[in-house]
């Protein structure tokens, strides 16, 4: 339970970059399961005209407004209003995309947690400014790949020797997903069912994630073990309640409202 003497302040505030034109939907079903994972604020860049579908669909979240209408191509003002960063659902991959991700992980502070999916991983994929910019930070950047995702990324390298080399959290996405630390350590996850292999699932993982790293708690490898196990029980509750194949990602984040977020600091 929460300390009464508290306010959304002390809860973190997540920035999200996610959603492009015609994919607006990954926005916001990732800033959605972020609040609802605990943190005190939710904001999230958006290109123009993402921006009136996220404020009718998730008034809770605050809007920061790309220059472009249609994609993400301007960094972020003021980073140090936030506390953990998300970047990837739904931004494609287009030349400025990549350049705005680039002038964004550089800018980012080294010790603020950072969480990498989707698109931002195609890009890191496709260029290497992209990931050295992303390796060996303080705080070390987590990256949640499936196994399409990795293999455009790593090829055939071992996942704990990516961890170990680049410094970064794997998150390595599967049936049992497997979450590799920098120092070695590794934990299997035993959360979760088929039918979360359906549209948005991953996007609600980022969401889940930023809200947990966002809220300033000190072992952030634990926490990302906590993320995935979350992440997989909000489906299993789900599919208590409905077939496997009926699952989409907006059951899971109904069922994000029945978890109560305990952190491990130590």
């Amino acid at each position: 339970m929460r300390n009464p003497e508290t306010n959304k302040h002390d809860y973190g505030h997540g920035l999200l970059i996610a959603g492009a034109w015609g994919r607006c939907g990954c926005a916001i079903l990732a800033a959605r399961a972020a609040l609802r994972s605990g943190c005190g604020l939710v904001s999230v860049h958006l290109p123009a005209r993402c921006v009136d579908a996220m404020q009718a669909a998730f008034p809770e979240a605050m809007v920061d407004i790309d220059a472009d209408e249609r994609l993400f191509t301007t960094p972020p003002a003021h980073l140090e209003y936030y506390s953990a960063l998300a970047i990837g659902p739904g931004l494609g991959t287009d030349a400025a995309t990549q350049e705005a991700l680039l002038a964004t992980l550089r800018a980012w502070p080294q010790e603020r947690p950072l969480v990498l999916d989707a698109d931002a991983l195609n890009m890191m994929a496709l260029r290497a400014d992209i990931l050295e910019a992303a390796r060996g930070r303080k705080s070390p950047t987590v990256v949640t790949p499936h196994e399409g995702e990795y293999r455009r990324l790593f090829g055939e390298r071992d996942a704990a020797e990516v961890a170990r080399q680049e410094g970064m959290i794997v998150v390595r996405k599967a049936h049992r997903t497997r979450i590799y630390a920098p120092d070695g350590t590794v934990t299997e996850n035993d959360t979760g069912n088929a039918g979360m292999a359906t549209a948005g699932s991953g996007d609600v993982l980022t969401g889940i994630l930023l809200g947990i790293s966002a809220q300033k708690t000190n072992n952030l490898y634990k926490n990302v073990c906590l993320g995935v196990r979350i992440h997989g029980e909000i489906g299993d509750r789900a599919v208590e309640k409905q077939s496997q194949s009926s699952l989409v990602a907006s059951d899971m984040i109904e069922n994000l409202r029945m978890i109560e977020v305990e952190f491990s600091n130590n």
